[in-house]
Parts: structure tokens; sequence; C-alpha cells
């Protein structure tokens, strides 16, 4: 766990923000379906026939998303 601090002096944990972002998997007719906000405007919706294909690509673009958070801070910094 890495806390950071941002350009505004707050400290934020950027795994607790990317996680916070996701939502958890559902199961909407044959469909495995997630959604995780990218940006303040740019929602993704993404679904899978399998359970286990959904929970690791939801890990996946979770990590994805700690990473951009990290790169921006260390941008804007």
């Amino acid at each position: 766990m890495t806390i950071i601090e941002t350009s505004l002096g707050v400290k934020v944990d950027p795994s607790r923000i990317a996680l916070s972002s996701a939502t958890p998997i559902v199961k909407s007719g044959a469909f495995y379906i997630f959604s995780i906000r990218v940006s303040s405007d740019d929602v993704r919706e993404y679904s899978f026939t399998s359970r286990d294909r959904a929970y690791s690509m939801r890990k996946v673009l979770i990590a994805h998303l700690e990473k951009k958070i990290r790169h921006e801070e260390r941008k804007s910094a």
C-alpha cells in the first residue's frame, strides 16, 4: 500500500481509488457485467460469458487504472 500526496496536499491511496471506481460483477442473462469509471465523463462497461474471465479482466483493469492515477499525479507534481 503506497500512499501518495497530491499537489493539493491531500494524501490518497491510488489502489483504493481504483478499486472504488469499478463496480462489482453481476450476472445479467448469459453475461457477467461490470463497469469502470476511467474519468468523470468516461464510464466503460465490459461483459463476459465466463465469470472467471470477468473476474480476471476486472482485476487487470483495476491495476491499469491504479497505474494511470499514479502517472497522472507524477505529471502534475
